[in-house]
């Protein structure tokens, strides 16, 4: 049975009957090709070992921030291509699926390129996560809890020394923000959620609610919805950005079922 979703704020009524499968929208593109043109124009290119290397001896921040938390010097390499080929790219599609999905005059304020990039990069900062925290099979403590949210502020550290823009950066930084600055890192009073860092941080959140980690099962995506709407009750979330989800998520189901046939 389906669960429905209240009318949000005046944005009409939302039902929600749907359930998809979390590995919905895996990609990967194989080995890394040094000379491949297309690595040169994606963000592919910022995600090599020896590009984070690079990342790293060019911000001594990086080491700086590891210390003062007690974490070793380690890339997760396997961790992290397992997290491109399906989270990251999952979060990609969800994000633009959001945004083609919006009114035309708030679709009009997404910058494509920067919400892409930062979604298939936010989490970059996982490769410095130590393993047993990454993977951890049960709850984080306050000590996990605090070194497992510098990823987001070690990712924006980590690409801060390469040619991505400023706009991408922020995203990257920010994706666990919100509208009434509640998330991590911490913001300054004038911080300012626009439509692309929520449209990230919802498809972040949406992505993670309904794919399998070592520490819970997927949920269905009538679950998550629900979730993701009390983030709009509570001031968090823009309310037709939560539609443009739900249409996005609905949508999808239906593509999916005519395959089927």
């Amino acid at each position: 049975m389906g669960i429905e979703i209240f009318r949000p704020l005046g944005v009409g009524g939302v039902t929600s009957n749907i359930n998809i499968n979390p590995n919905r929208y895996q990609t990967s593109f194989g080995n890394y090709l040094s000379a491949d043109t297309f690595e040169q124009t994606s963000p592919d290119k910022y995600t090599s070992e020896i590009a984070l290397k690079k990342m790293i001896l060019a911000n001594p921040k990086i080491k700086n921030i590891l210390n003062r938390h007690n974490i070793p010097l380690n890339l997760n390499m396997d961790d992290l291509k397992n997290l491109l080929a399906n989270h990251a790219a999952d979060t990609k599609n969800i994000a633009l699926g959001i945004s083609e999905n919006l009114p035309f005059s708030l679709g009009a304020q997404v910058n494509k390129k920067s919400l892409s990039d930062a979604a298939y990069l936010h989490d970059l900062g996982k490769a410095l996560i130590p393993k047993e925290i990454l993977n951890k099979n049960g709850k984080l403590d306050s000590k996990e809890t605090e070194i497992m949210h510098k990823h987001s502020e070690l990712g924006y550290e980590l690409l801060k020394t390469t040619d991505i823009d400023t706009r991408t950066l922020h995203l990257i930084r920010n994706h666990h923000q919100n509208a009434k600055k509640t998330g991590y890192p911490w913001v300054s009073k004038d911080f300012f959620a626009d439509i692309n860092l929520q449209i990230l941080s919802t498809a972040d959140k949406f992505s993670a609610l309904t794919e399998k980690r070592p520490y819970k099962e997927p949920m269905s995506s009538q679950q998550a919805l629900t979730i993701i709407y009390q983030d709009v009750k509570d001031g968090k979330l823009n309310p037709l950005i939560f539609k443009a989800l739900v249409n996005f998520v609905q949508n999808s189901e239906t593509k999916i079922s005519q395959k089927t046939f």
